[in-house]
């Protein structure tokens, strides 16, 4: 009010000033010692007439009894809720496959067919590829030659047996080659069923290994198949974080890749230590439906290192310090005068992502100043601003 009164007044004594200039008119100097004195006469009066505008002022002040507004800084607050604190480490991982195994033939041969391409979906069952077994049909012709001589032998040493002719030497002899050379013969026909490869499981044809014509080795796989609707997460952990987590634990499992992520429980923690780089394997098992985690797919493990219920957790970027060291936040206090802001010395804790425990300085139940909280000072008034919420309907 002070700032606007004075120009007033001092525009109305201008006025009347220069009203009695216009009747003063003609008594207006025209040489230049009149002007330089009638300049120190005026001057003089200005002087005089601001002391008197001044001195009004002051006097209408002490008698005006409608206290004039204090100024108050424009800030937002937020009420401080407890809530449960989690820190999380990230460790690098990677995709794995959960089942993965060779279709190998159990004999030795040329593979005649191949039915398997990579890529190419197979069930359990069924037909890879088909093994030449000629050599198993010669020795199958060669027993059945010699089958035929040992029941003509065996029969006939049966009827001079039955006739008590001869020795029941030569009768069991004969009836035990008989007997060797079938049991020889059911065997080798039964490792004409080993020509034919058969999936061991359900899945995706990862890799050919060997091509049509060429000789499988037994118990070489002549393609490797992949059961790529379970697959697990595998990562390295430092020894630190033995005691951390536990078997069953629930994880946060991030594939930047894909922009994908999901929650799944740890199914197998390492029981040995690896001396070259002191860590410990940890596998998550999840789910594959879609077919898009691929084996050796980059992947992080989000892993729980510490947690705290019920804190008092407020953001990082709120804390100030005076030079001495110590830690402040400001919160809206009530004076005499309304709002102010109050200076809350703190002692902190663990951080994670912007938020921080308070571990001493604060209840919980205060309302924290957001904005405007840089630059205040201790006990100033302050006007809380109210956002409207946003109607999205």
């Amino acid at each position: 009010m002070r700032k606007y009164l004075i120009p007033i007044i001092t525009l109305a004594f201008f006025m009347l000033a220069c009203s009695g200039e216009k009747i003063q008119e003609a008594a207006y100097p025209k040489d230049l010692a009149g002007k330089k004195k009638l300049l120190r006469e005026k001057k003089a009066e200005l002087k005089s007439l601001n002391q008197d505008i001044e001195k009004l002022v002051t006097e209408i002040d002490q008698l005006d009894t409608n206290k004039r507004e204090k100024s108050r800084r424009l800030v937002t607050t937020q009420k401080i809720e407890r809530k449960d604190f989690k820190r999380f480490v990230d460790i690098q991982a990677t995709v794995a496959a959960d089942d993965m195994v060779g279709a190998s033939s159990e004999t030795g041969g040329r593979i005649i067919t191949l039915n398997a391409k990579e890529g190419q979906y197979v069930k359990k069952g069924a037909l890879i590829a088909t093994v030449d077994m000629q050599s198993v049909d010669k020795q199958i012709a060669e027993l059945k030659k010699s089958l035929e001589l040992a029941n003509e032998l065996y029969n006939r040493q049966k009827r001079l047996w039955d006739q008590n002719i001869g020795s029941e030497v030569q009768y069991l002899q004969a009836k035990n080659n008989k007997e060797r050379i079938e049991k020889s013969l059911e065997t080798v026909g039964f490792q004409l069923t080993k020509a034919n490869v058969y999936a061991p499981i359900s899945g995706v044809i990862e890799m050919v290994i060997s091509k049509n014509g060429e000789m499988a080795m037994p118990g070489a796989p002549i393609v490797q198949i992949l059961n790529t609707s379970k697959v697990k997460v595998v990562a390295d952990l430092p020894e630190n974080y033995l005691s951390t987590i536990k078997k069953g634990e629930m994880v946060t499992i991030k594939f930047p890749a894909l922009d994908k992520e999901q929650k799944a429980r740890v199914s197998m923690i390492g029981r040995t230590i690896n001396p070259a780089n002191r860590t410990f394997k940890v596998e998550v098992n999840v789910s594959n439906g879609s077919g898009m985690l691929k084996p050796n797919l980059l992947a992080s493990m989000m892993i729980s290192d510490f947690q705290e219920k019920d804190a008092v957790v407020v953001p990082l970027e709120l804390i100030q310090q005076e030079v001495s060291g110590k830690s402040y936040v400001y919160v809206k206090g009530e004076g005499s005068e309304g709002a102010q802001a109050q200076k809350k010395y703190i002692e902190m804790g663990e951080s994670y992502e912007g938020q921080i425990i308070i571990t001493k300085g604060l209840e919980g139940t205060e309302e924290l100043i957001i904005e405007g909280a840089r630059g205040l000072a201790e006990n100033e008034l302050i006007e809380v601003k109210t956002i409207t919420p946003q109607n999205n309907g």
